[in-house]
């Protein structure tokens, strides 16, 4: 602070004293001396082009990941049942929300003990709806949740839908326009614990869901998915992409058109689909865990025609565990995973 006040001193000084030209080099003097005391003003606001954004002490498990309409975050849910808010380098992650009413920080913070998931939660899907700022939320024991803006408790919209309880509430996406919330339930029988059995016994009991925030109802839009994982809206709301994690592929579920309220499947994969999530300009990112010897994370892009675009390796970053969920945005792929404590970046 010294150095800065001393700057000030001279530059008012020099500005005092000296022509135009002479005012002018004082300002340069003037920002690169702030700078050089205060490295904060820049690199607080500076995210990696490659790298970790490191959570919270004892924090796991970055499954989703979501921005603000003025392109804060990212927000991300953790295994303990916290949502954090990443506040830029110099701050990292802080509390942000939570989704179950009967947590205690006491028990739940920190804890990677699935047994206590439903009390202290745990979100696998997250959403702004900018219209309106608030946080929707997939919440694997819960069901569908909504924040407001400040954080704190969320409320619970759906447990289930046409007499079914949700019983792996994974994902979700909203459509800006309508406000309109599609979410995926994996299955109808078996929970998070239970994924692999069901991969193996083939079950097909994940749904498509959608929730109408005017009227608070729920529809079953597409059934008898295998481990339905993420969805994700295309840009003028014609139709929703589907994952299943049992069936290594993406499915087409059409809103509108002369198809509507048809699927197809758009696209096998070469290994377990995570989340998906809408580019941008309009095309689609998978996270894709190719099992090999060892697993290969992996991102890939595709179209609304179900081509593949682009492929990036991720294993610099993950080595062999898996990945969640591959989100753009502003030039950079942001990257959960539920098995890291970090959220990856990747400049594209």
């Amino acid at each position: 602070m010294p150095v800065a006040i001393d700057a000030f001193k001279y530059i008012l000084k020099l500005t005092l004293q000296c022509n135009s030209t002479c005012k002018r080099r004082a300002v340069m003097i003037s920002l690169f001396m702030i700078l050089f005391s205060f490295p904060s003003i820049i690199l607080c606001n500076v995210i990696p082009s490659y790298g970790k954004l490191p959570l919270s002490p004892n924090a796991m498990g970055p499954e989703a990941l979501a921005f603000n309409s003025k392109g804060g975050g990212p927000y991300t849910g953790m295994e303990d049942g916290r949502i954090l808010q990443y506040l830029g380098p110099c701050v990292g992650f802080h509390d942000f929300a939570f989704t179950s009413p009967n947590r205690s920080k006491r028990v739940c913070d920190g804890n990677t003990n699935s047994s206590l998931g439903s009390v202290c939660g745990r979100t696998f899907g997250l959403g702004f709806y900018f219209r309106t700022g608030d946080l929707y939320i997939a919440d694997i024991y819960l069901g569908l949740l909504v924040v407001g803006q400040n954080g704190r408790l969320a409320t619970q919209l759906a447990n289930s839908a046409d007499g079914v309880p949700f019983r792996f509430t994974n994902a979700l996406d909203v459509d800006q326009r309508t406000g309109i919330v599609y979410f995926t339930d994996s299955s109808s029988v078996y929970p998070r614990s239970a994924v692999e059995e069901a991969v193996a016994r083939g079950d097909a009991t994940g749904r498509l869901l959608k929730f109408d925030t005017r009227t608070g109802q729920v529809t079953v839009l597409l059934g008898g998915l295998k481990s339905s994982g993420g969805a994700a809206v295309n840009k003028d709301g014609s139709f929703v992409l589907v994952t299943e994690y049992g069936a290594n592929r993406v499915q087409k579920y059409w809103l509108k058109g002369p198809k509507a309220n048809t699927s197809e499947i758009l696209v096998s994969l070469p290994g377990r689909p995570g989340n998906i999530k809408r580019t941008p300009l309009g095309d689609f990112w998978v996270a894709v865990n190719v099992n090999t010897t060892t697993i290969r994370p992996t991102g890939m892009k595709i179209n609304g025609l179900g081509q593949i675009l682009q492929t990036v390796a991720l294993d610099a970053l993950y080595n062999n565990k898996s990945v969640s969920e591959i989100q753009e945005f502003r030039g950079k792929l942001y990257i959960g995973s539920n098995v890291a404590s970090f959220v990856g970046v990747v400049k594209i």
